[in-house]
């Protein structure tokens, strides 16, 4: 049966650094609802928004908020929609073959059976976990690491998975396409493989974050067949200063004052103004607000002043990326 986020709670911590410093997640009334109507409708989840704004972090605190298993797949330019589903290692394959020339036909047919080279993908784990381990042990590969061995263990898998399918703009149409026909069928079928790979039973369908940064229109079939969710920041100086004060102390409230963070979120707002005024990219946003703040508070040593103080040196190189912006500090 399926489980839904019921209510926003406390921030959801996601790890901590050497410093002790929190990478942690702070759900919001629209986040949790786009979730739950993902999880009551069965479609994937596409977050739209710039860069930095939180969208991979949703997916990270869903998957800990619903206490399912998580897994992730950073999407490139050469990424196939296979991928999400298995990967077929044919230079391993062929490297196996060179090394077993003097071996007997019967003998090399079966070493270099193709399903002994295909590793189960994102999608394999979140369909059947039970099933993906049994088939990586039987391929060339079998130390390799899996997402249970990433500290995910098997209730949370019982509980079900959420799957980040990550800047899936970046990839060709093929990808988002080959993604819906293996979600719709609920089924696919590795080569090579006797059975087809199918929701173990028993076990919630998973839920398919997918973020974009809206490099490359994608196809309108596939935004058709997902919920949809745009992650922004407030346009307006007050209430971004607010947001990212508030994300700040969520973050860092033991680390450092307030008055750190309200002078960190004006500078951001300053040169985040100037910067789409100028047109220039990339605009700085939450996740360079974020750093600017943790690099002052490992520089300052709890000296609120010093904070302050080097809040002007760091903005340079963490907050004015754009070459022309920098060119004003020389």
């Amino acid at each position: 049966m399926d489980e839904f986020i019921e209510s926003l709670g406390d921030p959801i911590t996601l790890s901590k650094d050497g410093d002790g410093i929190e990478r942690v997640h702070k759900f919001d009334q629209r986040s949790v609802d786009a979730i739950n109507a993902a999880i009551g409708s069965g479609r994937p989840l596409l977050v739209r928004g710039e860069p930095g704004v939180g969208k991979s972090q949703l997916a990270e605190a869903a998957a800990k908020k619903l206490k399912r298993a998580f897994i992730t797949k950073v999407v490139d330019s050469r990424t196939e929609s296979r991928d999400l589903m298995y990967e077929f290692d044919a230079v391993a394959r062929l490297a196996e073959a060179q090394l077993r020339l003097d071996e007997k036909p019967e003998d090399m047919r079966s070493r270099l059976a193709i399903r002994r080279f295909v590793k189960p993908g994102p999608l394999w784990w979140a369909f059947d976990a039970k099933g993906a381990a049994e088939q990586l042990a039987t391929t060339v590969f079998p130390q390799a690491a899996t997402p249970l061995r990433q500290g995910e263990n098997e209730t949370q898998a019982r509980n079900g998975w959420v799957v980040l399918i990550d800047e899936i703009d970046k990839a060709e149409t093929d990808v988002p396409n080959g993604l819906l026909e293996a979600l719709g069928l609920c089924e696919f079928t590795p080569p090579d493989i006797a059975s087809p790979v199918r929701l173990a039973e028993g076990i919630p369908a998973p839920l398919i974050i997918i973020t974009t940064n809206e490099e490359r229109i994608l196809p309108a079939a596939f935004e058709r067949r997902c919920a949809a969710l745009h992650l922004a920041l407030p346009t307006q100086r007050e209430p971004l200063v607010r947001r990212l004060v508030e994300v700040g102390d969520s973050h860092f409230s033991d680390k450092t004052e307030r008055q750190v963070l309200e002078e960190a979120a004006k500078i951001l707002w300053e040169d985040r103004d100037k910067a789409e005024a100028d047109r220039l990219k990339p605009l700085p946003g939450q996740a360079e607000y974020l750093d600017m703040v943790r690099a002052v508070i490992r520089r300052g040593e709890g000296n609120i002043q010093r904070q302050l103080t080097l809040l002007k040196d760091v903005r340079r190189f963490i907050v004015r990326k754009a070459a022309e912006m920098q060119k004003d500090d020389e």
